[in-house]
């Protein structure tokens, strides 16, 4: 099948370096499926899975083929918008996108984020709009509801031809030549139906006229009706998408192969040559290979693997780079890594044992640009874990820190006060995948649950409070009394403690130790939780010339602070974060509904900046209440809504429980 022609302008022999195309698109429309059909139709000795039986992808799974003699590495990117950063950092790599959609309006707004995402990085890409047989309704409606979320014209090439209300075969509108469907197989060439003529005309005209916006020789041929050349629309339509300056909408059903012919036909004729997207990012011309590292993958038998786009030069297995000297160069033509000599310019492949290449680093043999590369998202959902085992705990740091090497968008804390390990990510199933990982990959099993709440205390009013340690018991004894003012200060002051001593009732060797006890006594209060915000004044005290000491007084001071912060009238603090979410505005008063039901204080809305049709909604929240925030906001938007928090302040609670 890959070497088969379907007639046209675009099928003509062109010689090209290595070319990556990164698929992309919304969970469930179908981009695995492209991928594979891709792939089978590039010669890629791979199985076509069973879409009902497919898992939800997890991560980037990179694929190599040839196509009428091109190389071509392939992408196909995690579909959920949880794992969207593994699509981000991969589009790094790649010459162009494919943006794979479901045909019908309501389903344009799924693509929203990543048409978003690839103008503002200005990343050429095209739209597929799949499963084209089960349209319902006009073509036309979904290129608007398209349109509507992307900032650069789109282009439809492709008009569907119908036989008893269901999608057949198309007219391609460049060539103006008409093809039916087969299943399996390359569409076949037929007349043009007459019934379509009048909608072909419609289509190129105004794909025409949008390439006219950008080439004044092809306007003015316009204007005097002269109808342009083949070769003259294709060259316009190849150079708008290396500007990004339009974007190309094709019609199939990859399930069935209708459609990717043209599509692979599309992607040889249209994709920019390696070294112009090179250019873009930054990287100059030069012999010098220079390689940027995407992805990184800890793989047990051939250790670390860094994904990488050769940029420039050869890459040669034994060379050094990243101070490391390379372990094996890796292929995937049919899943599974192959084991190659050397990887030249355009193309992405693993690179085996580099220790020192960190995901996003650019490495070469000489001095090399630093070329951008996405920073991770904020986390939006987080899990305690914990071993069964102790002895676990050391293998558990060591497991975490790979895994959060290879997927950057996790992160480890560690919070010694609430003696809790906690993995932050991008939601449930993110979370639920690295876990996965620790237990297949590093045989950990371990424990999850909510991270608790840093709660903290602090007192209403101001108390004196008396404190006398007197033992005797043989020997020297321990003495020591103190007298103290325990107070409560403004909100973020934090601990103070104040020395009244006058008149020498307290030796001033002693009086360091006051503090030290008064402060340490501050980290467990009355309710459980440390206290904040109080100040402590020793304003009176007496010592013996033989039994008093540091311990006796820091003893009498524990006892005073115990008592007293008991009697202070203490009060329950919790954290309150300032929420701001981010969401399409049909969407904006469940959003408001959702944050009022958490508790939370609604301080205003407006219109995202630079994003139209999306708003912001800001409100101070619990952060008892933000656990699973992102779970019911993803469920009330169609998966599309995200939020970031950020500590605010920390608020009196009529929490009755104890953190």
């Amino acid at each position: 099948m890959s070497g088969q022609s379907l007639g046209g302008g675009n099928d003509r022999p062109r010689t090209s370096a290595p070319r990556c195309v990164a698929i992309v698109g919304p969970y469930g429309s179908g981009k695995t499926t492209v991928f594979e059909a891709l792939m089978i139709a590039g010669g890629a000795p791979i199985k076509r899975s069973d879409p009902r039986n497919r898992r939800m992808g997890s991560e980037v799974r990179l694929g190599h083929c040839s196509f009428l003699g091109d190389a071509w590495s392939i992408l196909d990117c995690p579909g959920s918008v949880e794992f969207a950063f593994e699509t981000e950092a991969a589009l790094t790599a790649a010459d162009v996108a494919i943006v794979v959609c479901e045909p019908g309006p309501a389903k344009a707004i799924m693509v929203a984020p990543l048409l978003r995402q690839l103008d503002a990085r200005r990343i050429p890409h095209l739209i597929f709009v799949n499963k084209i047989d089960t349209l319902e309704g006009r073509v036309q409606d979904t290129l608007e509801a398209l349109q509507a979320h992307s900032q650069v014209p789109l282009a439809l090439r492709q008009v569907p031809i119908r036989e008893d209300g269901h999608v057949t075969g198309y007219v391609d509108v460049v060539s103006e030549r008409a093809y039916r469907y087969r299943k399996g197989q390359p569409s076949e060439t037929i007349s043009l139906p007459a019934e379509v003529r009048a909608r072909e005309l419609e289509v190129r005209g105004a794909l025409l006229e949008r390439l006219a916006d950008h080439n004044d020789a092809l306007l003015e041929k316009l204007i005097e009706d002269v109808t342009p050349s083949t070769d003259e629309i294709y060259a316009q339509l190849r150079a708008d998408l290396a500007d990004d300056a339009v974007v190309e909408v094709l019609l199939g059903a990859a399930e069935t192969d209708n459609g990717i012919q043209r599509l692979w036909k599309t992607l040889r004729h249209d994709t920019p040559q390696p070294s112009e997207t090179a250019e873009h990012r930054g990287v100059a011309a030069g012999a010098d290979p220079i390689a940027q590292v995407f992805k990184t993958v800890h793989a047990g038998h051939t250790g670390k693997l860094s994904y990488a786009r050769i940029w420039r030069g050869t890459v040669k297995d034994g060379s050094t780079l990243a101070g490391n000297r390379l372990g094996g160069i890796y292929r995937f033509p049919g899943g599974e890594p192959v084991k190659a000599p050397q990887a030249e310019a355009g193309e992405v492949v693993a690179l085996g044992r580099l220790d020192a290449a960190a995901t996003g680093a650019t490495i070469g043999t000489g001095a090399v640009p630093a070329l951008p590369f996405p920073a991770p998202p904020p986390p939006v959902y987080a899990l305690a874990i914990a071993t069964g085992d102790r002895n676990d705990d050391v293998k558990l740091s060591g497991a975490l820190q790979r895994i959060a090497e290879e997927d950057l968008a996790l992160t480890v804390s560690q919070d010694a006060s609430l003696a809790q390990t906690v993995l932050h990510g991008q939601g449930e199933m993110h979370l639920t995948a690295a876990v996965e990982r620790l237990a297949k990959a590093y045989g950990l099993k371990v424990s999850t649950a909510p991270p608790r709440v840093a709660y903290r205390e602090t007192i209403r009013k101001p108390v004196h409070q008396h404190g006398r340690l007197k033992r005797q018991s043989g020997g020297h004894g321990q003495f020591a009394d103190v007298k103290i003012d325990i107070a409560p200060r403004a909100r973020g002051e934090g601990f103070l403690f104040i020395d009244k001593i006058v008149g020498g009732v307290v030796p001033r060797n002693f009086i360091p130790a006051v503090g030290e006890a008064a402060e340490e006594a501050t980290r467990k209060g009355p309710l459980g939780n440390p206290v904040v915000d109080v100040s402590v004044t020793l304003v009176d005290g007496t010592f013996h010339a033989v039994d008093s000491s540091d311990m006796a007084f820091k003893t009498a001071t524990r006892m005073a602070m115990q008592e007293g912060m008991a009697a202070a009238n203490p009060v329950l603090l919790e954290p309150i974060d300032h929420v701001t979410i981010m969401l399409p505005n049909e969407y904006t008063p469940r959003a408001q509904r959702l944050l009022t039901g958490r508790r939370g204080q609604i301080l205003g809305f407006a219109e995202t900046p630079d994003t139209a049709g999306w708003d912001s909604v800001e409100a101070l929240v619990p952060q008892a209440e933000l656990h699973d925030l992102i779970i019911e906001l993803r469920s009330q938007t169609l998966g599309l809504g995200t939020y970031r928090r950020r500590f605010d302040h920390l608020a009196e609670s009529r929490a009755t429980v104890k953190a």
